[in-house]
């Protein structure tokens, strides 16, 4: 199943919204896919190896997302 392009922007702009607090750490988002209602994303940067990753991804990613989506089925990082 396909993503619609509204929920796709809907996702990027989530991810655009947290992306300068990443940032601020050295590192990154970045969407990957949407598939059965979970997003995948890739952590980059400091994020990618940070022992905080699953927090950031949890509390802060995926939190981000669900403001927009609140009926995704969680994320997960690829």
């Amino acid at each position: 199943m396909s993503i619609s392009e509204e929920k796709k922007n809907a996702i990027i702009e989530a991810l655009n919204s947290i992306r300068p607090y990443l940032q601020a750490d050295g590192g990154d988002v970045e969407y990957v896919d949407y598939v059965d209602d979970v997003v995948q994303v890739r952590l980059k940067g400091a994020c990618g190896t940070c022992p905080s990753a699953m927090m950031t991804l949890q509390m802060g990613v995926e939190r981000a997302i669900r403001e927009k989506l609140p009926e995704i089925k969680g994320v997960v990082a690829v």
